[in-house]
């Protein structure tokens, strides 16, 4: 049967599939000895010879990894970083299967990083159109009053276009900060930060503790562990 060959590269664990479609218009990947550029090529698995870096690819009896990290405050989450700042990748370097983060997480944020070599789930849980709950815990300054919290529940306007409806929960008061809870359905480019902003009360520390109904618990900061079945389950039926 046929499939799309970014979908294949993604489900024999070669990258996402965002990523698997940079490769394919970069002309890295070959099928049956010639270079495919086009997106819309499609493979028979059984028939066709797929390769990167002139490896063969098979997404055959590949063993699939699903992780949950708790990565910490001054880890990069990009598998290659200009500025030689260390890599969620070293705190998993005990895996030996290629993995890779399922989104980001800021270099100054912490929390719950989930971790696979399954590109199709990786590309169904950042993909714009599936409003995956993200939850944090957040530190800001000041307290927000009852305008500035419907401002944030309602979107706020950042980098020029406005945020989808969000919550806000405050779970702290104290003279100079305040402990809040918030969620929100989207992945942009450090959000809740922006937000916050916002609303005229930054934040001080920001932690992810949820994705949908995957939730940190009590996993270490730098530690790690792997998804139960029925943890895995859940994420796919998102």
């Amino acid at each position: 049967m046929e499939e799309r060959l970014q979908k294949f590269l993604a489900e024999a664990g070669v990258a996402s599939r965002r990523k698997a479609e940079e490769l394919i218009t970069a002309g890295k990947i070959k099928v049956n000895g010639k270079v495919v550029t086009e997106l819309g090529t499609k493979i028979d698995p059984l028939k066709d010879e797929v390769l990167y870096l002139d490896k063969e690819i098979s997404n055959k009896e590949v063993e699939m990894v699903y992780i949950m990290l708790h990565k910490p405050e001054g880890y990069v989450t990009t598998a290659k970083e200009q500025f030689g700042r260390p890599g969620v990748m070293d705190l998993v370097s005990r895996i030996e299967t290629r993995i890779f983060p399922v989104g980001r997480l800021d270099y100054d944020t912490s929390g719950l990083l989930l971790l696979t070599n399954d590109g199709d789930l990786t590309y169904k849980l950042t993909h714009p159109k599936h409003d995956v709950d993200k939850t944090y815990i957040a530190k800001l300054y000041g307290t927000p009053d009852d305008m500035a919290l419907q401002k944030f529940r309602r979107g706020v306007e950042i980098d020029g276009r406005k945020t989808k409806p969000a919550k806000m929960q405050i779970l702290e008061k104290g003279e100079r900060q305040s402990t809040v809870e918030i969620v929100i359905h989207e992945g942009r480019n450090r959000q809740v930060r922006k937000m916050c902003e916002a609303i005229k009360h930054p934040v001080a520390q920001l932690k992810r503790v949820g994705t949908g109904e995957l939730m940190l618990g009590d996993l270490a900061k730098g530690k790690y562990r792997h998804l139960t079945e029925k943890e895995i389950k859940y994420l796919k039926s998102l």
